[in-house]
């Protein structure tokens, strides 16, 4: 039995639920912040058999998909932030981040 811990972006966080439910793997879905741009993400939670992983995961990378958005950096801790003009920048979000752990026990009550 695995554990597979998915990290993905709000904005596919729906879809990705979906589809998972759909293809019947039980997912805990919690609410979750990322320090890099300290956006809202959502992780998923995901036990399944061996033989299931790779779905899963495939399931994952179609949903999940990596795009470019302009953010305003935050400003830097100390020093002088009068002098600090946050310009936007371009960074790559989305996709996913996923780890895939194995399981010693399951206990469902």
């Amino acid at each position: 039995m695995k554990l597979i811990i998915a990290v993905v972006q709000d904005q596919d966080s729906h879809h990705l639920l979906n589809s998972l439910t759909e293809h019947n793997f039980r997912v805990t879905k919690l609410a979750t912040t990322g320090g890099f741009l300290r956006s809202g993400n959502t992780t998923f939670m995901i036990g399944t058999e061996d033989i299931r992983v790779e779905k899963a995961l495939e399931l994952i990378k179609q949903n999940c998909e990596s795009r470019e958005q302009m953010v305003a950096p935050v400003s830097p801790m100390g020093g002088n932030a009068d002098s600090y003009v946050p310009y936007p920048i371009e960074v790559e979000v989305g996709g996913a981040t996923v780890f895939v752990v194995p399981v010693e026990k399951f206990h469902q009550f």
